[in-house]
């Protein structure tokens, strides 16, 4: 590294993160959807000319690692100029998924393209097959609407045509536009601030700090990575199936250590598959940065820093490495979480007191949309469900939170009722669902919903076949269930259905709990 002054460097780093935690205060507050307002399914961060991340703020570990190749994607494909605000939601140009839209604005020093500013949220809809834009789909064109790197806002003016276009596409524009402005509003907070910045501190340290976190996050992965034995680790893990095949998926890896390097290898994993649980590079990116981040003990910010000693083996035509057109709804919020689980499976060979038991390892993505007669208005909904972290070493895991890739909240019952037609009949802990051992493992949940309309609803989640892993001696957690009951009848349902609801059907979600983690004592 640079010379610099630590105690620069630490108010810098305190600086770019404060940037990005007020944009996302900022998100949260102005949107319309409940999924951005009271989920908080949205992130924030910062960007250097480049693309490269300098700071991002407490909020969607699967959006970390991606959202810089959204930010390089626009830089190719448009020419910033100040007051542009470009938009995109390509999966294959760096995004996640359809429903998650970034937005990306360049952050001006004199005549000097300088920093980016971006946010990503998860809109509830944006057209597609089936309400929420989740669908059980087989291709990419089939799970809504794709934007290229566009100008939403061009020199500070609104291109209308652009926004028309998108609206015109989802099945709640009102909301859709709504949330959109809240992500123009978020981008304004964050670019001011750093203006702000730059005015109190001059731009050339401004510049200099910049770079500096970067180095700085480098430095002590590479430490934690020293502290790990050198050496070959290997585990694998499956999916349960893709939606449209029966068959199971095979997710496994390799890990590498020498030194304080780290080789990434997924080479053994299943080849990409019809179903729309494939993971593109940058959704696998994000899994690997965020475990390899997991494992710094030090403060440190999440940034471009963090992929310097990593080398990830991805290849093409993958699970985790899928390539256009592949469908891809799922591949973000449930394919994202056995990549990590594979790699904690694999370190734990390596670190086992510092390496804690498989958590739900499914976001229990819900999605569901009709028509309101009371409301005289189309609905769309999403949401992810909690479950059990994975216990450690050192206590039990925790119960009935989102784990890993999300780092959402769950939705509050009062803000579902009131904006939806449904009732919320039950909602707690699934008692006894945690892994046995010497630290159990966390509480899954219970939810069941009341549907007072017709809808179609959409599930996507996993662990329903296969448990989630106790190490060290540790049971595995109890396996996730769905269930519908319609007219007296109860139905299991699969871990990835599309069904059409009558009123007074109710669906009631069981997640899965955490492992538990070593052997219990007599």
């Amino acid at each position: 590294m640079k010379k610099f002054d630590p105690i620069e460097l630490e108010l810098f780093k305190n600086v770019f993160i404060a940037i990005s935690e007020e944009m996302g205060a900022v998100l949260g507050r102005t949107a319309l959807s409940p999924n951005i307002k009271e989920r908080k399914d949205y992130s924030c961060s910062l960007f250097n000319e480049n693309g490269e991340t300098l700071a991002q703020g407490s909020h969607i570990p699967v959006h970390l690692g991606a959202m810089p190749l959204s930010v390089q994607a626009a830089l190719q494909a448009v020419t910033f100029e100040k007051g542009d605000l470009v938009i995109l939601n390509d999966p294959y140009r760096g995004g996640t998924h359809l429903p998650d839209i970034t937005c990306i604005s360049p952050v001006f020093l004199g005549r000097k393209l300088s920093f980016f500013v971006a946010n990503r949220a998860h809109h509830s809809d944006v057209g597609g097959m089936t309400p929420g834009s989740m669908p059980l789909a087989t291709e990419l064109f089939q799970e809504g609407l794709i934007i290229p790197p566009l100008k939403l806002y061009s020199r500070g003016r609104m291109n209308k045509d652009v926004f028309d276009l998108i609206l015109s596409n989802v099945r709640t524009p009102d909301e859709r536009r709504g949330d959109l402005l809240a992500q123009f509003a978020a981008n304004e907070i964050g670019r001011a601030r750093l203006e702000e910045a730059v005015a109190r501190f001059g731009a050339g340290k401004v510049r200099l700090y910049s770079g500096l976190v970067q180095d700085y996050t480098e430095k002590f992965l590479r430490e934690t990575i020293r502290t790990i034995p050198d050496g070959v680790y290997a585990f694998e893990d499956f999916l349960d199936n893709d939606g449209i095949s029966a068959r199971s998926i095979k997710i496994g890896v390799r890990v590498t250590i020498r030194g304080d390097e780290a080789v990434v290898d997924f080479s053994s994993s299943s080849p990409q598959t019809e179903g729309g649980v494939n993971a593109n590079f940058a959704i696998t990116c994000s899994a690997v940065l965020y475990v390899f981040r997991s494992l710094v003990e030090e403060d440190i910010p999440f940034n471009t820093g963090l992929m310097r000693p990593l080398e990830i083996v991805a290849p093409k035509g993958s699970i985790v490495n899928a390539e256009f057109p592949a469908a891809c709804a799922g591949g973000n919020v449930e394919t994202s979480q056995r990549i990590v689980d594979v790699l904690l499976g694999a370190l734990a060979k390596a670190v086992p007191d510092r390496i804690p038991a498989a958590s739900q390892g499914t976001m229990n993505n819900i999605a569901f949309g009709g028509y309101d007669p009371w409301r005289k208005r189309h609905f769309a909904y999403y949401e992810t469900i909690g479950g059990g972290m994975g216990a450690g070493s050192g206590a039990a895991g925790l119960d009935g939170v989102h784990t890993h890739m999300t780092n959402s909240l769950n939705t509050p019952l009062e803000a579902l009722e009131n904006y939806l037609p449904i009732r919320i009949r039950r909602y707690g802990l699934r008692k006894g669902s945690g892994g046995k051992g010497l630290h159990r493992g966390g509480e899954g949940i219970i939810r069941e919903y009341e549907f007072r309309v017709p809808a179609t609803l959409t599930i996507l989640s996993e662990r329903r076949r296969f448990a989630p892993y106790g190490v060290r001696g540790g049971g595995p957690g109890a396996k996730g269930k769905n269930t519908l009951v319609s007219r007296g009848r109860k139905k299991v349902l699969g871990s990835k259905v599309n069904v059409t609801l009558r009123p007074g059907d109710v669906l009631r979600v069981e997640t899965p709990g955490g492992g538990g983690y070593g052997r219990p004592r007599r």
